[in-house]
């Protein structure tokens, strides 16, 4: 080796690019975000940083709540919250029918909560809802994990 002292130059992307760790989102925190629930601060905090994942059918779940919402006499928030909601990076994922049938029947869920938690188990992340009867589920299943 020489005497000629080397640098090491570490050229790094923005943070955004890099990774982040995933995180499952179901409508119930996406919709204190986007239609300013009272829990919208903790929301944010929840998943700021976060690679966001979810079923295909949270698309629906959120056009729902937003439906009820301009029902309710919020035509403004609900149309802020779904142009707000269509910007956002989610990654939609397909979630296949007989393994989430059976998660939905092992813990009494209905269909959209089993797809939720079939996506948290089949990615090995966390679930992120503010439904307590899919959190305990979760918590089970989730710790079952090998």
């Amino acid at each position: 080796m020489s005497g000629d002292a080397r640098a090491l130059y570490v050229a790094e992307p923005p943070l955004q690019y890099l990774i982040r760790p995933s995180l499952v989102v179901d409508c119930s925190v996406l919709a204190g975000l986007l239609f300013q629930e009272h829990w919208i601060e903790e929301a944010r905090q929840r998943i700021e940083g976060r690679s966001l994942k979810a079923p295909w059918l949270l698309d629906i779940e959120l056009t729902n709540v937003a439906v009820k919402k301009h029902r309710a006499g919020f035509t403004e928030l609900a149309r802020d919250g779904l142009d707000s909601y269509i910007t956002m990076n989610i990654d939609r994922l397909d979630t296949p029918p007989v393994p989430v049938h059976a998660l939905a029947l092992r813990y009494k869920l209905s269909a959209y909560d089993a797809s939720y938690l079939w996506l948290a188990a089949e990615l090995k992340c966390p679930l992120a809802t503010y439904d307590e009867k899919l959190a305990s589920a979760a918590q089970t299943h989730l710790s079952q994990l090998p």
